[in-house]
């Protein structure tokens, strides 16, 4: 079930067919999220299917975060997440020391029917709902996301050693010697990847290494079942939610500077052209000489005086990144922003991150261990959770050349184009003022990459095989490929698994992980632009839908809404392909990618939203 929050849902069936659209009065038996059998008995007023639930399959709502309130003596809670539009009743009796205004979690202890609403008692008091922080608490909750580890998995990672033991580099290869270097952001602290390169005649050879995970978290151990109940880690601003405990996360797996670490290393002999002519996966002991940083990286390697190390990766760089454009990948650039806080937990403004060639320089190292290590499962029929990304669908990609046509711009080929004719348009379009919100467009018309058994490439990348094998301190996915690749090695199969099972479900964590940490960061901005209620802004129109525009401030990275009526006295007609509003009598229109200047009116933090009118 997929609630709304005017009350109103929709069946989501398992089958992919249409969504079925279920009224308020029959979703008072059910909460977003619960499983359902529901009857089709005709369409709505907007011709969708409509249908009448017939039994609740599944309750999956067992504890609910939200805003306790009291009116006339009657205590309930408003659920933080608005997809549940059903009040939950509170007996006095049940509220635990409470009080209205308070943030706490309940426990459903009866669930909704259509004659009655849910009743749930109060398990854990959060706070106020200004208290710093509690925004991550709220999102926690609300998204379900495990944040406190098993004792079983705790005591596991007490247990381990403080660091490497000589036993446990017996049978690796020792590259110690090797000069290894990290290269992450300011803030980063758990260090999954180090590169080091040496030339070798005309061409490279390229070491990356990655943390050695799976030798210390193993199949169906207490550490492994947390691990894949989580996915992924959580990065909200000022705050992780780990993967892994601490201890490993930070510590025995974090390829930290000047101590020994096991690692699974993929060695890579390249040609003068960027292409890998051969390669090799083995596990190692190494030791990272270096903790750099992007901005030290590429501060050196811009003005010419970087030592021979990364002048090396930054050659080999230019060559996978030649080879990456003759491959016909799709390079999008995106602009990464990043809070900046006071002492009290407030944003004190919100600033661009741009990306620069040392980003890309361990971006493209990265994506060559990551080919590598889906060639090497695939050659060996490995099972094995491939990161794939499908062609885009035929009718995004009909109101993309719709939307293009009316700026004079055209994607090549036909009606299934090739990653190259997407990167040859962006190629084309890099230098018009209005570049950001047209790559914006064209992201918008492919598919989501998931992970899933059944390899069919990655589009985007234009990779005919590709998994995730980089990040196994904060992904789980990569964890499984570094156990196919050593079972691979062992002339093993690494299975006993229900692949499609774990695909959907590290597809799954990933999208709710990249949720919440939206979630906690709509509402960081919101309580930012409190304090500007009422004043001027100029923007970018980023959206256009039949209800409106959205907007992006210039300088403050955050959007809202122009509803369509406060666009004056005219009847607007929303034109999909075109993205753009067209006034019927005015003839006034309003597009994607125009300016706009806006006044501030309304900041909701309930609901995240924020509300412009025109200035």
């Amino acid at each position: 079930m997929e609630g709304h929050p005017d009350g109103h849902g929709f069946l989501v069936p398992d089958g992919g067919e249409a969504r079925v659209f279920l009224s308020a009065a029959e979703m008072r038996q059910v909460l977003h999220g619960d499983r359902a059998l529901v009857r089709v008995t005709g369409v709505d007023q907007r011709e969708r299917p409509a249908g009448e639930v017939l039994e609740v399959l599944e309750r999956v709502n067992r504890r609910i975060v939200g805003r306790l309130h009291s009116e006339r003596g009657v205590l309930f809670l408003v659920p933080e997440d608005r997809r549940i539009a059903q009040d939950i009743l509170v007996p006095p009796a049940d509220a635990s020391g409470a009080k209205a205004g308070q943030v706490v979690t309940v426990e459903l202890v009866v669930q909704p029917s259509k004659q009655s609403q849910p009743v749930g008692r109060v398990v854990e008091v959060l706070g106020n709902y200004a208290d710093p922080g509690m925004e991550i608490e709220i999102a926690l909750r609300k998204f379900d996301l495990p944040h406190e580890f098993s004792r079983r998995a705790e005591a596991q990672a007490l247990a381990l050693p403080d660091a490497v033991r000589e036993e446990d580099a017996k049978g690796r290869r020792d590259l110690r010697a090797l000069h290894f270097v990290t290269i992450d952001g300011e803030t980063a602290r758990d260090f999954d990847d180090a590169v080091c390169a040496q030339r070798e005649g005309k061409g490279w050879r390229l070491w990356v290494a990655i943390a050695d995970v799976s030798h210390y978290v193993r199949h169906g151990d207490a550490l492994d079942h947390d691990a894949r109940a989580r996915g992924t880690s959580v990065y909200f601003p000022r705050r992780v939610l780990p993967m892994l405990p601490e201890k490993l996360s930070n510590g025995l797996c974090s390829l930290n500077p000047q101590v020994d670490r096991l690692a699974m290393v993929c060695e890579m002999a390249l040609t003068p052209k960027g292409a890998v002519a051969r390669y090799d996966f083995y596990p190692a002991v190494i030791r990272s000489h270096a903790r750099l940083t992007y901005t030290e990286v590429w501060a050196q390697l811009s003005a010419g005086r970087a030592p021979a190390h990364l002048a090396t990766l930054y050659e080999l760089f230019k060559a996978l990144h030649a080879a990456r454009g003759l491959r016909g990948a799709i390079d999008f650039e995106t602009v990464e922003t990043r809070m900046e806080f006071d002492a009290h937990g407030k944003i004190r403004r919100i600033v661009a991150e741009p990306r620069n060639d040392a980003h890309r320089l361990i971006e493209e190292c990265m994506l060559a261990a990551n080919v590598c290590a889906g060639d090497f499962l695939a050659a060996r029929g490995q099972p094995a959770l491939y990161r794939v990304h499908e062609v885009p669908a035929e009718e995004k990609v009909r109101a993309l050349r719709e939307f293009l046509a009316e700026l004079g711009q055209q994607l090549g080929g036909g009606d299934a184009p090739k990653p190259k004719d997407y990167a040859q348009l962006l190629e084309r379009i890099k230098a018009r003022p209005d570049f950001a919100l047209l790559q914006t467009i064209l992201l918008r018309s492919l598919k989501q990459a998931v992970y899933t058994p059944e390899n069919v490439g990655h589009f985007g990348l234009a990779f005919d095989a590709y998994v995730h094998f980089t990040s196994p301190i904060r992904r789980y996915p990569d964890l499984l490929t570094h156990r196919g690749i050593k079972a691979a090695l062992a002339s093993r199969r690494y299975d006993g698994m229900d692949w499609d099972e774990l695909g959907r479900h590290c597809s799954e964590t990933e999208r709710r992980a990249d949720d919440a940490s939206r979630d906690v960061e709509s509402w960081l901005k919101c309580h930012y632009m409190q304090e500007h209620v009422g004043g001027a802004f100029e923007g970018a129109i980023t959206g256009v839908t039949p209800f409106g525009l959205f907007v992006t401030l210039d300088n403050y990275f955050v959007d809202g809404l122009v509803h369509i009526s406060e666009l004056g006295r005219d009847y607007y007609e929303f034109d999909a392909a075109r993205h753009m509003l067209l006034g019927s009598r005015t003839k006034k229109r309003y597009r994607l990618a125009d300016r706009m200047k806006v006044k501030l009116v309304r900041v909701d933090l309930d609901s995240r939203k924020i509300d412009f009118v025109p200035a």
